[in-house]
């Protein structure tokens, strides 16, 4: 939480505010019991002759509830508001430092435990930085008062009260140091659920596909069984200390009013002070056992907050260094990576050099390392050995910012947001007029089907392009990397749901721009024609130049193009 408390700087006047309005509810409570015990001494007591002071006190209690309502609902906000503003600023924090994350930091986390820190755990947050400013003064402040108090009317007898705080503090403070490590246990295992409900509504047709369904289903009861199981034990232990607190409160108060009646009847105590001590008694159960539950929401929040603050200390990726003013050369000297905690290096010793304005074509079986070679130009991750140079300085040199703005990329996965179609291409450039992007549009081969559809470019694309086909998702994400004008554009294995007559007239299409273009793909029509070729296997460039010198020195090459093209077209 001394991680996180300085999102609470802002708010400094409620954190103090709403705390303070509860000393003065709580103040005003204290007085309560003797105004009680003045009515019974002083007005029941003497019959007929003190109605007129109990009518007095009985308005002077009612003064006394108004002006505490008034006090607790004033500080009810200061804490709503300082709680809520609290965490939103934790909240914005952490979305802004997981955007600054390399893809290794990301890769490692995982994305179910990042979407677990952004909901469960800031929720959790919130609920224990509400009830700690209401209460974690408050009822301290109640239960040693009403022990002052008590002994202001017999010191004696208030001794039973020191007794019961020294007992349930034990109780209190032991539940909260045997819960604490056990919620966080129990937030992980949140995480590995919110995992599971993630990949099986990510991949709900691929489970039905293998009618997998009753397997996944068996899976996430087993998962969701343990986190039931964990939160369950957790909750018996934290459940102890209402009962507890009872019995021991309950004994107190037996034992108070035994020897309150012990006093009364030797005349050390009047019946108005033993109310009002028996009152005291009251408050301390009452706000002991708030404090019980304080204690078991402020262990889970402070579990939270630990979880949350380990993900805002893991170190961002640098986005500082010079501005890219170079051209769109890329050179790769020596390069190898290894993602971590991978066993064995995903590129081995990759070498070559692509001109500005050059096309170069990355083909390979799966999992030969394409798209992280292609990865490796914006600097999504940092080479292990070797350099990569773009524009003749390592990428690491540059500003992220300044960098990947002047690249151009296309991922395996088509990305489309929620929006209209002019608002996905705006991504690409934010100044991009409407006649820039039906041009990006027509480079792509989306304009005819954009043009059909009712608004044209106002016409909106459902979450994740639901309502559009595979090989229209790509082809408007090809159009929004080329709306941004890049000096480098990489097109990681991007065309693989258009057919082959809309892949040609594309190739054509991207020929004509002024830029560096990375084709990836396993289809050796889409790379044949550029102007050099990288031939992967296990991570090893095995061939490298044009296709007709591929064709005749690289067999892994010829094969897979020989499996693609047969008969005439195969031998031409």
């Amino acid at each position: 939480m001394k991680r996180l408390i300085k999102y609470l700087s802002a708010y400094k006047k409620e954190a103090v505010l709403g705390p303070l309005f509860k000393l003065f509810e709580a103040l005003l409570e204290l007085f309560v019991p003797l105004v009680i015990a003045e009515m019974i001494n002083q007005g029941i007591g003497a019959g007929e002759a003190g109605k007129g002071t109990v009518i007095k006190l009985m308005l002077l209690l009612v003064a006394l509830g108004v002006a505490g309502l008034i006090f607790s609902v004033t500080a009810q906000f200061f804490a709503a508001k300082a709680s809520v503003g609290f965490v939103t600023r934790i909240r914005s924090a952490l979305f802004s430092h997981i955007q600054k994350l390399s893809y290794t930091k990301l890769d490692t986390v995982g994305t179910s435990t990042l979407i677990t820190r952004m909901t469960s755990d800031v929720n959790q947050v919130q609920t224990g930085m509400n009830l700690a400013l209401r209460l974690l003064l408050r009822s301290p402040f109640v239960v040693f008062g009403a022990m002052i108090m008590a002994f202001t009317i017999d010191a004696k007898i208030s001794l039973i009260f020191l007794a019961m705080i020294v007992v349930l503090s034990i109780v209190v403070f032991g539940v909260m140091l045997i819960t604490m490590p056990l919620h966080k246990k129990v937030q992980a295992r949140l995480d590995s659920l919110t995992h599971s409900t993630k990949e099986n509504l990510g991949g709900a047709r691929v489970i039905r596909a293998f009618c997998k369904e009753e397997e996944e289903t068996d899976s996430f009861k087993t998962k969701n069984y343990t986190y039931a199981k964990s939160e369950s034990f957790v909750g018996k232990i934290s459940a102890l200390t209402n009962p507890v607190t009872f019995i021991v409160v309950n004994a107190s108060l037996t034992v108070l009013i035994w020897s309150g009646a012990v006093r009364v009847d030797v005349g050390g105590l009047t019946q108005g002070e033993v109310v009002a001590l028996y009152n005291y008694m009251s408050q301390i159960l009452v706000e002991l056992v708030k404090l019980a539950n304080l204690i078991v929401t402020i262990s889970k929040s402070l579990a939270c907050a630990s979880r949350i603050g380990d993900v805002l200390d893991i170190p961002a990726a640098s986005f500082e260094g010079e501005e890219y003013t170079g051209d769109g050369s890329v050179e790769f000297k020596n390069v190898s990576f290894k993602y971590e905690g991978a066993g064995d290096t995903s590129l081995k010793n990759i070498s070559f050099f692509a001109k500005s304005g050059e096309t170069v074509g990355v083909i390979g079986g799966t999992g030969d390392g394409k798209s992280t070679l292609v990865n490796l130009i914006p600097a999504f991750y940092p080479a292990t050995e070797g350099e990569v140079l773009v524009g003749g300085r390592n990428v690491c040199e540059y500003s992220m910012t300044s960098l990947r703005s002047h690249i151009g990329i296309v991922p395996q996965k088509a990305v489309l947001f929620s929006g209209t179609i002019r608002e996905n291409m705006l991504w690409g450039n934010e100044n991009a007029t409407d006649d820039e992007i039906i041009e990006a549009l027509e480079i792509a081969q989306a304009k005819d089907f954009v043009t059909a559809k009712d608004g044209v470019l106002d016409y909106f694309i459902e979450q994740g392009g639901k309502n559009l086909s595979g090989g229209q998702r790509q082809r408007l994400t090809i159009a929004r990397a080329i709306v941004s004008k890049p000096r480098i554009l990489i097109l990681d294995d991007s065309s693989s749901a258009l057919d082959y007559l809309t892949d040609l007239n594309l190739r054509r299409a991207l020929a004509k721009l002024s830029c560096t273009l990375f084709i990836v793909s396993q289809r050796a029509s889409s790379v044949m024609n550029s102007d050099n070729i990288i031939v992967l296997e296990d991570g090893e460039a095995v061939g490298q130049g044009k296709h007709a010198d591929l064709l005749e020195n690289c067999t892994a090459y010829r094969e897979i193009y020989e499996t693609q093209f047969t008969g005439e077209e195969g031998v031409r």
